[in-house]
């Protein structure tokens, strides 16, 4: 699965890492990516443009409920954004991926 979200730009790049960190420190995610964006949408009647990061996170299908459920906890926006889907890989990275789930049963 890949997970994703959006945290606000103004969040420096330790404090992300940190953040980033302890979903990989308790075996939610495989691996995270991090960029910068800029999004532009509609909150509270106004039409607003923010740098933001955008964080996609690998993780098994077992495993997707409890990310999301941590993300939402710790996210700092009132309306996170939080999305998934199914990805396909190379079995070899699939394995890998699915390994954290038996690191979690450990």
């Amino acid at each position: 699965m890949m997970v994703q979200t959006t945290l606000p730009g103004e969040m420096n790049e330790a404090d992300l890492g940190q953040w980033c960190q302890a979903l990989i420190d308790s075996n939610l995610a495989a691996c995270i990516d991090m960029r910068k964006i800029r999004s532009i949408f509609r909150w509270e009647e106004e039409v607003v443009s923010e740098s933001e990061w955008q964080v996609q996170m690998t993780t098994p299908v077992m495993t997707k409920d409890s990310l999301v459920s941590r993300i939402k906890s710790t996210h700092p926006y009132d309306v996170p954004e939080i999305t998934w889907w199914h990805v396909e890989a190379i079995q070899e990275y699939s394995q890998w991926v699915n390994e954290i789930q038996s690191r979690k049963s450990n």
